[in-house]
């Protein structure tokens, strides 16, 4: 027992601080596996989830229901990102930018993140199918079978061959970052329409050029760590005209909600598809100029652009104004 647990004490990170203390070793140990779940990337699950299930039921709003939600999809993003790390963990040691991670420094072994990861997986399938039933009582499965497809693609199809392998892995990849926007809605119908894959395509659409931006001001690492991010393999000219691209489709996909939705979504999606698309265009035109850029900055207007449009949504679904439609 003193020798495992001796063992376990030499595998702690070197934060400056040994943690000597019971209580001590015990918050490493918590904010560890709390570190495993990325609890930053799960904010774009709240951004995604909420506003579609108040879209899916205009002029309600299910406290329960949508807590419950986020809980359970909560769990499975927190799964996938666990699983996620296991996976990467050879290359997180390589830059310098994940080189604290919890399995990268050895703060947790290998085995216990598989089965914290497992474990999130079977009780976010669990909450989604018993926390989503309607008034009537009546359960479905499709909450709960979309966020295990979310597990499975973004742990085996993104991290174990599209990563790795090609420049257009965050394209594809980025699927499992849609797929909120179809269990928000399945949670509250249990079906699915045109709606929710309007918005699965924004977040898709989306994607690549966030992604893209932060990878630009990474590529060293991602460099260093064999990872064919597109700013690792194209000119900067090249990464913006992809970028313009995406986020040209990014705003133009948003329109399409347009019509089942009342002047305040209009307003906010025009004005901030419009501000994004400036951004974006800004930085091609000063990378072709061969002006320094700072593709940082793209990152975060690409987070307030998602984050006003889902927002604009949330509001115009839960004042439940007349929609555009309504008028013809």
């Amino acid at each position: 027992m003193n020798s495992s647990a001796s063992a376990s004490h030499t595998s702690e990170p070197d934060t400056g601080t040994t943690p000597s203390s019971w209580p001590a070793r015990v918050k490493a140990k918590v904010l560890a596996y709390i570190a495993l779940t990325k609890p930053r990337v799960i904010e774009l699950l709240l951004v995604s989830t909420i506003p579609v299930m108040l879209q899916a039921d205009r002029g309600h709003v299910s406290i329960g229901l949508i807590l419950i939600t986020v809980i359970g999809g909560w769990m499975g993003a927190a799964s996938a990102n666990s699983l996620n790390m296991v996976a990467d963990a050879d290359i997180d040691q390589k830059m310098k930018r994940t080189q604290r991670r919890p399995l990268a420094r050895h703060a947790v072994p290998v085995r216990n993140v598989l089965i914290f990861g497992l474990v999130l997986a079977a009780a976010s399938f669990v909450t989604l199918y018993y926390g989503t039933a309607n008034a009537a009582g009546e359960r479905s499965f499709l909450p709960s079978i979309l966020v295990m497809i979310t597990i499975g693609f973004y742990v085996f199809v993104y991290t174990l061959i599209l990563k790795r392998r090609t420049w257009q892995n965050v394209i594809w990849g980025g699927a499992a970052g849609c797929m909120p926007a179809l269990i928000g809605w399945a949670a509250v119908t249990h079906t699915l329409s045109w709606q929710p894959f309007v918005l699965f395509l924004v977040v898709f659409f989306w994607t690549p050029p966030h992604t893209w931006a932060l990878a630009w001001r990474y590529r060293d690492d991602y460099a260093a760590a064999g990872v064919p991010m597109l700013p690792v393999v194209a000119t900067p000219e090249q990464v913006t005209r992809q970028m313009l691209i995406y986020t040209w489709l990014t705003v133009l996909t948003s329109l399409f909600l347009i019509p089942v939705t009342s002047w305040v979504y209009l307003t906010v999606a025009v004005g901030s598809g419009a501000w994004f698309i400036w951004y974006v265009t800004r930085l091609y035109i000063e990378t072709r100029r061969g002006v320094e850029v700072r593709p940082l900055k793209i990152f975060l207007v690409s987070n307030e652009y998602l984050a006003l449009l889902f927002c604009g949504l949330a509001v115009d679904a839960v004042f439940d104004l007349p929609t555009l439609v309504s008028y013809f």
